[in-house]
């Protein structure tokens, strides 16, 4: 990436001063010619960036595990992410919590020549982190584990000094090849897990989380299956190991590597570690999509809060949809482009009701994914605060775009876009995920013509995503919070949920957050 760094700084060279960067001063009155009046007077030339190609970094084994290698000198470190394809959807019927379970202890559970505690000794003897998780994506200083995974795809992550990397990849394969489950260590895992379970009713947050993820993809839907006190209990060692044995191996990894190392020296050392395996493991298909329609309509859920969440949406479409890039840049200028942005301006700005406010159309990995608008305020002008939202989604549909917001939105997508490849580590993790979830096969130029497609999107083309897309008489609208006082209103406005829901809306009850089964209603 050195281009792109070289190039930024050239842009600065052009638009300081010489006498600023201490070539020195010609007189006075010649630098105060040379210095603009205000910082937005200055003028950088156009910043040239071409993203990465996966061809420079792709290898391939000779048992037909992939990797992206991307060598840097920067620092004396190594960081090596095993991705593969495992999620929820794999859990047994009747055994929720088994992929996540497996996936985490197969680096906190020990193997089979060297029990958790001499494991976590001799990693923390190298300096080193060997950690795995399921979902998410993480983060951290030199992108330590900052893979941005989905919630169906799982990672194990090891960083450390590049002159202990022989180690820490015999490490790390051992933790992949014959992890122990070591028993008290399985049982503190599902401690903890029990003990999250129990908090499931505490926050309005992870309330809303479930209930709009059961609106959204129904009760049916992988997504939805949560683990219960039952399921955690009744997932046992040889569940686990059965589970490892199926899907992990070297037909479900895809490697990321980056650090400071000679590419053909590291691809020699990763097909040795990786080479001889007891077994190939399984690459799963895409995660099934849902398959009952959204349930539309207005939703409330009680919990005695002094402040009102509000999720309205509806399901949108996947990333391989034409309309993907009108429907970023519209959902940039309705909620995505922070106090850019209409609702954020309306609700946040203008009114003062909510002090986080946004809307999210990501496109979905495998499926259609809901576009929703999220936002919080006083259970007593939640309701004057949804009018807004409606407003604007209204507005959004019914009318064009102005052409700067237009510009603010395209600009904004395509000037940022250099900071998905900021370092080396985020180069192989974007790249590897790419493969791992499928838009490298089906779309392989995706980010060599990413820019031409945001710039293309003309002020019509929101309209008309706009129009596909927004439909509040078809809209989920979901409220947690204080019933009672959500329906009062606030009587300083003439809004109320019941008139614009066009009655009462429905009662969903809270989940036991040991069963996930419903509770009767207060």
């Amino acid at each position: 990436m050195k281009h792109l760094f070289d190039s930024v700084a050239a842009r600065v060279r052009a638009a300081v001063p010489a006498a600023v960067l201490g070539v020195g001063l010609a007189s006075g009155a010649a630098l105060a010619d040379d210095i603009p009046a205000r910082p937005d007077q200055l003028v950088f030339p156009q910043l040239q960036f071409e993203p990465p190609k996966a061809a420079d970094f792709r290898t391939t084994f000779s048992n037909g595990m992939v990797a992206y290698l991307v060598p840097d000198r920067g620092l004396p470190l190594v960081t090596v992410n095993v991705l593969m394809r495992i999620g929820p959807d794999l859990d047994p019927e009747g055994k929720e919590g088994t992929a996540a379970g497996a996936v985490h202890l197969l680096t906190r559970s020990g193997t089979t020549t060297r029990n958790a505690e001499q494991l976590e000794e001799r990693v923390a003897f190298l300096g080193a982190q060997l950690e795995s998780s399921m979902g998410g994506g993480g983060g951290g200083i030199f992108g330590i584990g900052g893979v941005p995974i989905g919630p169906a795809e799982s990672r194990v992550t090891l960083n450390l000094l590049s002159k202990d990397i022989d180690e820490g990849l015999a490490l790390l394969v051992e933790c992949l090849k014959t992890p122990a489950f070591q028993k008290d260590r399985v049982d503190l895992a599902r401690d903890q897990v029990m003990q999250q379970m129990k908090r499931r009713n505490d926050e309005s947050t992870s309330i809303e989380d479930y209930q709009w993820g059961l609106l959204a993809r129904g009760e049916g839907h992988w997504t939805n299956r949560h683990t219960t006190e039952g399921s955690v209990k009744s997932v046992t060692v040889d569940d686990m190991k059965a589970f490892h044995r199926r899907y992990v191996g070297p037909k479900n990894f895809i490697l990321a590597v980056s650090g400071d190392f000679d590419r053909a020296s590291m691809k020699k050392k990763l097909e040795g570690a990786f080479a001889k395996w007891p077994q190939a493991g399984e690459r799963p298909g895409a995660p099934a999509a849902p398959t009952a329609a959204m349930a539309s309509g207005w939703h409330l859920c009680d919990k005695d809060v002094n402040q009102g969440r509000v999720s309205i949406g509806i399901r949108s479409l996947d990333r391989y949809d034409p309309d993907f890039f009108a429907a970023r840049v519209m959902n940039y200028i309705l909620g995505g482009g922070g106090f850019s942005s209409r609702l954020v301006n309306r609700i946040r700005s203008d009114e003062g009701l909510a002090y986080s406010v946004r809307s999210t159309i990501e496109g979905g990995t495998y499926y259609a994914d809901p576009f929703r608008v999220v936002f919080q305020s006083k259970v007593r002008s939640v309701a004057y605060a949804t009018q807004i939202a409606l407003q604007e989604l209204t507005k959004m549909r019914d009318s064009v775009v102005t052409d700067a917001e237009l510009s603010l939105a395209k600009n904004s997508f395509i000037e940022t876009f250099p900071t998905l490849f900021d370092n080396p580590t985020a180069v192989a993790g974007v790249l590897a995920v790419e493969e791992l979830t499928g838009r490298y096969q089906r779309d392989p130029r995706y980010f060599q013509t990413y820019r031409d497609r945001i710039a293309a999107v003309t002020a019509q083309d929101v309209q008309r995503m706009a129009r596909r897309l927004i439909d509040p008489a078809k809209m989920t609208v979901l409220m947690v919070g204080n019933t009672k006082d959500m329906l009062l209103g606030d009587p300083k406005h003439d809004a109320g949920i019941a008139a614009m829901a066009g009655g009462e809306p429905a009662r969903l009850p809270l989940r036991d957050p040991m069963t996930m089964k419903a509770m009767p209603l207060p």
